[in-house]
């Protein structure tokens, strides 16, 4: 199955999505810009101890959503964690080492069947890279543990999305995050069929896909009305 490639139809939001990632160069000031844009400041998700990174969130209503089971939908602002002492030129996670300037660089999906979504996937072509284990302490102390796809560079520039499961943790969308609503999100590519049927291949059939220079671009509103990443 392709996903959806159409100018004229509205925009859908992926059942299955996880978080987008939304990546700053400064992490402090780059959580504050953001508040002032949107008018809703992001809470302090945790440190990734050892990776150099840590990050803030706000979770993500996708429009149209009027009640019912809460959507598992996140933004991660991730940056440099100031209070890790990590040497410059070091590698970081999902490429944070090379922003110069705020970016949304990259998103994650959750499928029902994680195992069988990767197999899927590298059967179809698409390089996932390896399956890691990963963790970090929420600010209560929690420690939260999950598993991702990855790659040292991000396929695609990052408009491939990585898999992600959170086993038996729950879900960072459940705590007591600020709320912004996700009014679109799509994908831009050069060649958006062949695109769309990659985004099929890992799960996403259900993706807005677009033509036109390499970007993922989401709008979202909140107090200060929409605001585009």
């Amino acid at each position: 199955m392709s996903a959806s490639v159409c100018s004229l139809c509205p925009m859908a939001i992926p059942q299955n999505l996880d978080h987008l990632v939304y990546e700053v160069p400064d992490l402090e000031a780059g959580v504050a810009a953001f508040a002032e844009r949107t008018g809703v400041t992001p809470v302090f998700g945790g440190r990734h101890v050892g990776l150099g990174t840590a990050n803030y969130l706000v979770r993500l209503e996708p429009q149209g959503w009027v009640g019912g089971e809460r959507p598992l939908t996140y933004l991660e602002i991730l940056g440099r964690d100031p209070q890790q002492d990590v040497p410059e030129g070091t590698a970081l996670p999902l490429g944070v080492h090379t922003v110069t300037e705020p970016v949304l660089r990259t998103w994650a999906v959750r499928p029902g069947d994680f195992d069988a979504a990767v197999e899927a996937a590298r059967e179809f072509g698409a390089d996932v890279g390896e399956v890691r284990d990963m963790s970090r302490r929420d600010p209560a102390g929690e420690l939260l543990e999950w598993r991702l796809t990855a790659r040292e560079e991000l396929p695609h520039e990052g408009l491939q999305p990585f898999l992600i499961d959170w086993r038996e943790t729950p879900h960072p969308a459940l705590g007591e995050l600020p709320v912004l609503t996700l009014e679109s999100f799509e994908v831009i590519v050069p060649e958006p069929e062949d695109f769309a049927a990659l985004l099929g291949a890992v799960g996403v059939p259900d993706t807005e896909v677009a033509q036109g220079d390499t970007l993922l671009r989401a709008v979202l509103a909140g107090p200060t009305g929409s605001v585009e990443l």
